[in-house]
C-alpha cells in the first residue's frame, strides 16, 4: 500500500511539473504570439505607408512626365498663333482674310487654354469637399446642361432612371466635370444624327450609371489606351480630360468599365457605392 501511495504521489508530482512546464510554455507561446501580432501590425502599417509613398511618387512621376510633354502640346497652337499674328502685319490683306486669321488665332489660343486647364485638373483631381449626393438629381442636372449641345449636334438624349433614390458620397462639381466629359465625348463620337442613352439603376448593392452612344465606337486597343496621357480618339483632343474624369470616379470609390464596337458605339458602366442619407461625411 505504501508503495502504491508513493507511486501515486510521484505521478502527481510528475503531472504537476509537466503542467507547470506546459503553462510556462503556453505563456511563452502567448508572449511570442502577441509579439508576432504587434510585429504584423507594424509590418502592415509599414507596407501601407510604403504603398502610399509609392502612389504619391507614381503620381508625381506621371505629373512630371505630363508637365514635360505639355510644353510641346502648348507650343503648337502658340506657334500657329504667332504665324497668323505676323501675317496680320500685311497691309494688303482683305478684311475677310484678316478676320479668318484672327478667328484661327483665337481658336488656337482656346486650344492652348484647354490643354493647360486639363493639366491643372489632372494635377489636382482629389475630392476635397465630400457630401451626400442624390445621383438622380445630379443626372438631371447633367442632362439639362448637355441638352443644348446635343441638340445643336442633332443628338437626342434619353434618360432612364429606376424609381429609387441613389445617394452617394462625393463632390458635386467634380462629379459634374467627370460625367459631362464622358457624355460630351459620346456626343462628339456620333458623326451624324444619333442618341445618347443614360441609365441609372441598382446593381449588386451599388448605383450603376450606364452611358451609351451609337457613335463610331472604339477598337480594343483604343479602349485599352483611353484615359492615358495624350491619347484621344479626337483629332484635337489631349486625352487629359478623360483621364481627369476617370480619376474623379476613382476618388469617389467608384469603378468604370468600357464596352465598344467599331461602327456601333460605346457604353460606359460606372458604379458608385451607395450610402445612407445621413451618412457621416469625412472631408
Amino acid at each position: 500500500m505504501a508503495a502504491i501511495a508513493f507511486l501515486a504521489i510521484l505521478i502527481a508530482i510528475i503531472i504537476f511539473l509537466k503542467n507547470r512546464n506546459l503553462n510556462k510554455r503556453t505563456q511563452e507561446l502567448n508572449t511570442v504570439n502577441n509579439l508576432l501580432i504587434i510585429e504584423n501590425e507594424n509590418h502592415e502599417k509599414t507596407v501601407q505607408n510604403l504603398q502610399e509613398e509609392l502612389n504619391k511618387l507614381t503620381q508625381i512621376k506621371t505629373v512630371s512626365e505630363i508637365a514635360a510633354s505639355i510644353s510641346h502640346e502648348v507650343r503648337n497652337p502658340l506657334t500657329v498663333t504667332r504665324g497668323f499674328t505676323q501675317l496680320l502685319k500685311d497691309g494688303s490683306l482683305s478684311d475677310e482674310q484678316r478676320n479668318q486669321y484672327i478667328k484661327l488665332s483665337l481658336e488656337e489660343l482656346d486650344r492652348a487654354e484647354r490643354i493647360i486647364c486639363d493639366y491643372l485638373n489632372f494635377a489636382k483631381p482629389s475630392i476635397e469637399n465630400k457630401e451626400v449626393l442624390h445621383l438622380n438629381n445630379e443626372i438631371e442636372y447633367i442632362v439639362q446642361v448637355i441638352n443644348p449641345y446635343a441638340t445643336m449636334n442633332s443628338i437626342a438624349v434619353e434618360v432612364n432612371i429606376e424609381d429609387c433614390q441613389y445617394t452617394i458620397l462625393g463632390e458635386k462639381q467634380k462629379l459634374h466635370q467627370s460625367l459631362l466629359n464622358i457624355v460630351k465625348n459620346g456626343i462628339e463620337a456620333i458623326e451624324k444624327k444619333g442618341n445618347i442613352i443614360i441609365q441609372l439603376k441598382q446593381c449588386n448593392g451599388k448605383a450603376q450609371l450606364i452611358i451609351t452612344d451609337n457613335g463610331k465606337g472604339m477598337s480594343d486597343e483604343q479602349i485599352k489606351n483611353i484615359g492615358t496621357p495624350y491619347f484621344s480618339t479626337k483629332d484635337k483632343g489631349t486625352g487629359l480630360g478623360t483621364m481627369v474624369a476617370f480619376n474623379i470616379i476613382k476618388e469617389m470609390q467608384g469603378e468604370y468599365n468600357i464596352e465598344s464596337q467599331i461602327g456601333k458605339g460605346t457604353t460606359f458602366f460606372i458604379t458608385f457605392p451607395l450610402v445612407e442619407e445621413n451618412s457621416n461625411i469625412k472631408v
